[in-house]
């Protein structure tokens, strides 16, 4: 099979759709015998997964991968910032854990983190017919187009292929296309193969006369319109996660995730949003917790922090008070115990030890080293697959706790595992069927993909990177 040209995936603006349309370009050139895999040379987000190295990398890129099938490694994507103390950004560089920088001091040493990416870049092209390779935000803000990594550093470095992306939902869609073309350096600009339209809603035929101001006016090939189609998968930020939609006539258990500002790792709630006879929803301020029949509380990024802000804005004491279901997930769990010390501050500017909810007989210590495991954990009786991420440890080494109505592990993903997350929700309502979650991510992939493909030129995306 002959070796692609590889392909950058550029927004018109910011949440158009790249995640998504990396992996479904990359589906469709795997599906068209082609060996694919996404990249991105960095990534923002406090959701993050375990790679099969040990190493740490944005959720897309792991999701991305994990629908090609492909190994997960930290070339995917070699840089990641993820939320630091005060001002600063925790940086992640190939995988590990680099250090804390200031959002100025980091832009200034942007040039440092080149070499890395082009390791990872070229490493991945070497092994692979074609890289699909996602931007960020818009490649034009002209006052940051010099400290840009995953855009215009990428096209230009490695003269790839350039699908734009346009979200027409924002409006303003024939400005951004336009804007964004000609704003593009010359060079780059040749290299567009086209433009793909996401998320139309309605009648398609709508935007007939649309595909042919764009293709005849702008001189832009228009290699697809698609209609606007809720995944509810891979979630990437917590904007993606605010568009999730739940439409269920069978609704059995109500779950509350308590999404505090710096929740981590959200991913852990797609197979219950999936889920029909379970309804979801986020609380980010002080509501009344009655009408929940659990209770969760995620992951966190800055857990102390958190765990303040959920006292000053009263849903601690909601929490204390609450006599159903809990279920807490690595930060959420870390909050769980007596007291939290960061004497080395390790997520605070200052040392601090925090009182925690005193649910379990322990203490929490954040240490220098982050923890970063996947493999299968034998927890609350069951032998999971998982992954941990985190740098807060129990001084008596629990890995889970459980009471009455009580339950907390620092393992990710631990609902996605059917028999735990069956018996769990009928031991709460013993109506819950359950379902397989694996063979439902799967087919909704496959049927997502495949929905896509037919509103896609793909012929004449292959010939443009042949």
């Amino acid at each position: 099979m002959k070796k692609l040209k590889n392909i950058s995936i550029l927004g018109t603006s910011s949440d158009a759709g790249k995640s998504t349309l990396t992996f479904v370009i990359a589906k469709i050139l795997q599906n068209n015998g082609y060996k694919t895999i996404p990249f991105k040379a960095q990534n923002v987000s406090n959701n993050s997964h375990v790679c099969d190295d040990k190493s740490e990398i944005a959720i897309a890129q792991y999701f991305q991968s994990e629908v090609l099938g492909e190994k997960t490694s930290y070339h995917l994507n070699p840089v990641l910032l993820k939320s630091g103390r005060g001002s600063s950004a925790s940086l992640i560089v190939e995988g590990k854990v680099v250090s804390d920088k200031d959002v100025r001091e980091y832009y200034r040493d942007l040039d440092l983190l080149k070499p890395a990416v082009k390791r990872c870049f070229e490493y991945l092209d070497s092994k692979y017919d074609c890289i699909v390779a996602e931007g960020a935000g818009s490649p034009v803000e002209l006052n940051l187009m010099d400290k840009d990594l995953s855009n215009i550093f990428i096209a230009d470095t490695y003269n790839t292929k350039i699908i734009l992306v346009a979200d027409i939902e924002k409006g303003g869609v024939f400005a951004s296309i336009w804007g964004v073309y000609n704003l593009l350096p010359k060079k780059l600009r040749n290299n567009v193969i086209g433009v793909i339209v996401n998320k139309f809603r309605g009648d398609m035929t709508l935007f007939d006369e649309g595909v042919r101001i764009i293709e005849e006016e702008f001189k832009i090939p228009v290699l697809g319109v698609l209609p606007y189609e809720p995944f509810n998968l891979g979630f990437e930020d917590s904007a993606s996660l605010q568009n999730f939609v739940q439409s269920k006539n069978e609704v059995k258990i109500r779950v509350g995730v308590i999404a505090y500002p710096h929740m981590s790792n959200y991913n852990d709630f797609e197979v219950l949003i999936a889920d029909e006879e379970i309804l979801v929803e986020f609380v980010s301020s002080n509501i009344s917790l009655d009408k929940f029949d659990v209770i969760v509380l995620p992951g966190s990024k800055l857990v102390i922090k958190d765990l303040q802000w959920l006292k000053q804005n009263g849903l601690f004491e909601q929490i204390n008070e609450y006599k159903k279901h809990i279920f807490t997930i690595c930060g959420g769990y870390e909050m769980m115990f007596e007291k939290l010390d960061d004497s080395l501050c390790i997520e605070n500017i200052k040392p601090i030890v925090e009182d925690g909810f005193g649910v379990i007989p322990d203490d929490i210590v954040f240490e220098k080293t982050k923890i970063l495991e996947k493999k299968s954990y034998e927890i609350f009786g069951y032998k999971v697959d998982g992954f941990e991420i985190h740098h807060g440890v129990s001084k008596k080494d629990m890995m889970f706790y459980e009471g009455e109505k009580f339950k907390g592990t620092f393992v990710h993903e631990i609902f996605n595992d059917d028999k735990f997350r069956n018996d769990y929700f009928k031991s709460i309502n013993s109506e819950y069927i359950g379902f397989n979650f694996s063979e439902y991510k799967k087919n909704r992939v496959d049927s997502f993909v495949k929905r896509m493909e037919e509103h896609l030129d793909v012929d004449r995306i292959i010939s443009s990177v042949l």
